[in-house]
Formats: C-alpha cells, sequence, structure tokens
C-alpha cells in the first residue's frame, strides 16, 4: 500500500508518493532511476496504468538524497519513460514536501535543494499559512541540439525543426506554421501529429547529451507558438505532446527551459531576461537565464523556471494479491498505442 499526495502545476498531475515505498539501491538518484526501470517498473505501473492510474498523469518517488547537499531525493515517472528531469513534477515534488510538513517550511521564503536524476537542483519556495504559493527552481544546464534543421515526416514532406534539452529532449517545431493556434480544440490533432514527428525527429536527428550517454535522445514535441511582447515582456504560448500522445496540461518546465536554450542560440533572449510560457488551457510559468555555461564544448544555459503547485488530497493505492491487474493494463482508446511494456527504453 502507498501513500499518495495528489498534486498538479499549471494542470498538469504529478502525484508525489510519500509513503509505503522501500528505499531503492544506487549511489546517485540517477542510478536509483535505473533501478526501478530495470527491477522495480510494476511500482510505476501500479500509481500509473489503468484501474489505478490514468494516462493524462505522472509520478514522483520521494527517495533519500545521496548528495549530502540535497535535503531530498525524487525518482519521475511518466506514462512511457522516466525522465531525468520535470519541471512541473519538481514543481509539485517541492510543495508536497513543505506542505505536508516532510520537510520544514520557512515562511515566507524557504531554499531547498533537491537531488533529482539529473543532479541537485537548487529551489526558492515562497509561502504563506503553511501553503506554497511559488517555486522557482535552477534547472541543470540546457542546450540547442539542431537549429533550423529539415526532416522528413511521412504525410507531411520536409519540415524545419530546432532540438533542445532542458532535461528532456525536444524536437521544436513553429505551430504557426503548421496552421496551429495551440488551443484546446486542436489537441488530439496536434498529439496525433507531435507523435509522428517526434519519432521522424529522433530517427534523423540523434541528440546524445555530452556527458551523460544514458539520457534519452528526442522523446517530446514542443508545438512552439510566435514569441510576442506585452507590456515590455516577452511572451509565447506552447503545448508539448507527452507519449503516447497527449498534451502537457502545464507549459513545461523542461521545454521552457530546452526553449530558452534555443531562443538564446538565435538571439531572441537575453540574460535574466523574463520569458512567460503559457499553456494549451492558459496556466504559465516564468523562465530565464541565470547564467551561460559550457558542457564538455557544448554551449548552454543555466534556466529558472517559476509556477505554482496544489495538492488536490491524498489517497492510498493498494495492491490485493488477487487483483488479476497487479501490473495494470493499456488500452489504445485513450493511451492512442498500444504499449506493450510501458517504456520508451533509455538503452538499447
Amino acid at each position: 500500500m502507498l501513500t499518495v499526495v495528489g498534486c498538479h502545476a499549471g494542470g498538469e498531475v504529478g502525484n508525489v508518493v510519500t509513503g509505503g515505498l522501500f528505499d531503492v539501491p544506487g549511489e546517485s538518484v540517477f542510478k536509483k532511476m535505473i533501478h526501478f526501470e530495470e527491477y522495480a517498473d510494476d511500482l510505476r505501473k501500479l500509481c500509473l496504468f489503468e484501474p489505478r492510474g490514468s494516462v493524462n498523469q505522472s509520478v514522483n518517488f520521494i527517495v533519500p538524497a545521496c548528495d549530502p547537499h540535497a535535503q531530498m531525493g525524487y525518482v519521475i515517472a511518466e506514462s512511457t519513460e522516466y525522465p531525468v528531469m520535470s519541471g512541473s513534477n519538481t514543481i509539485c515534488v517541492a510543495t508536497v514536501l513543505l506542505e505536508t510538513g516532510i520537510l520544514p517550511m520557512v515562511e515566507p521564503v524557504t531554499d531547498l535543494i533537491l537531488e533529482a536524476p539529473a543532479g541537485l537542483i537548487s529551489l526558492r519556495c515562497h509561502g504563506a499559512n503553511g501553503k506554497v504559493t511559488r517555486v522557482e527552481f535552477t534547472n541543470q544546464p540546457a542546450f540547442a541540439n539542431y537549429l533550423d534543421r529539415h526532416i522528413e515526416v511521412p504525410g507531411m514532406g520536409s519540415i524545419k525543426v530546432d532540438v533542445g534539452y532542458g532535461g528532456m529532449t525536444y524536437v521544436i517545431v513553429d505551430a504557426e506554421a503548421l496552421g496551429f493556434q495551440i488551443v484546446a480544440d486542436e489537441a488530439r490533432e496536434l498529439c496525433e501529429l507531435g507523435q509522428v514527428i517526434k519519432a521522424a525527429a529522433a530517427e534523423q536527428l540523434p541528440s546524445p547529451h555530452p556527458l551523460n550517454p544514458l539520457i534519452k535522445g528526442i522523446t517530446q514535441t514542443l508545438f512552439a507558438g510566435p514569441l510576442r511582447r506585452e507590456d515590455g515582456v516577452l511572451k509565447a504560448r506552447n503545448t508539448v505532446v507527452i507519449s503516447p500522445g497527449r498534451c502537457d496540461r502545464s507549459p513545461c518546465g523542461t521545454g521552457t527551459s530546452a526553449r530558452l536554450a534555443v531562443m538564446h542560440a538565435k538571439h531572441q533572449i537575453a540574460q535574466d531576461e523574463l520569458f512567460v510560457h503559457e499553456s494549451i488551457i492558459g496556466s504559465t510559468f516564468e523562465g530565464r537565464i541565470v547564467s551561460t555555461t559550457d558542457l564538455d564544448g557544448v554551449a548552454a544555459v543555466v534556466p529558472a523556471i517559476a509556477g505554482q503547485a496544489w495538492t488536490t488530497g491524498v489517497s492510498q493505492i493498494a495492491l490485493d494479491p488477487t487483483d488479476p491487474f497487479q501490473n495494470g493494463f493499456t488500452l489504445s482508446d485513450s493511451w492512442t498505442q498500444q504499449v506493450d511494456n510501458g517504456l520508451i527504453k533509455a538503452r538499447d
């Protein structure tokens, strides 16, 4: 039986398992993530697959930090992969840790360091009366893999894309050029097309991480709306297509980080300039580039992303030993495609 705190950031569900979980082996949270993937994936399926879970949510497993600088660690599990970083999930984890009292909240600002599989994440959490009202985290470095490259997409021909890494690797597509405004009634068409573009880009544009070859290449499509300025503030709309084929409800923290890296490489944004990223449902995250750096010869930026999360309840997930669906199941009516083992593998 697992105790789960329900939470969402910008509409994207990122539930947090706070009780009933055993620790897993690994001298870093990245290696703990690998252990989950290879030996304990039944826990992800228990939380996310039907009949207990659903396709439109992620789950975060709280684990002890391995790095002495961090107060806590967390492993992120999504429908088809274990990403090394997720912005909306990070905001959910910090909110749950503080609002449940697992870590002490200091008002008006609590500074935290958490260990994600991607590495250490520094956070500033604003709060009042026991409620976390804003979380800003400094992400691990983000970078542009490709700029203005053409790929061949079945049924579409040649389209121009960028590729950027912000904790996950994104193929970034000009939504307006493909006739999209990124509004709610376009969601299904965006998802269907996004899955096709993602597969084509992953095959044609290999995108290894310069420091960690075990981090996946392209697994996400980001449809980017046009940049605009309102009252001097740079803004844009976007949606990210998450496998097996749904829209991220939030503006997406790692997608925002990847877009910031691409924008910086194209000289579209300056360091410390505020960028407001909107989701398909109108929720917003704020992003900025706090510094630049180098990853083994690859120019990179260090992004900071801010948003808010809300807890939605506390529940317990039970596993009855006589239940015929102990590992859950998926159906293509809601999962878009049949998911056999439910994972995009990090390694061949």
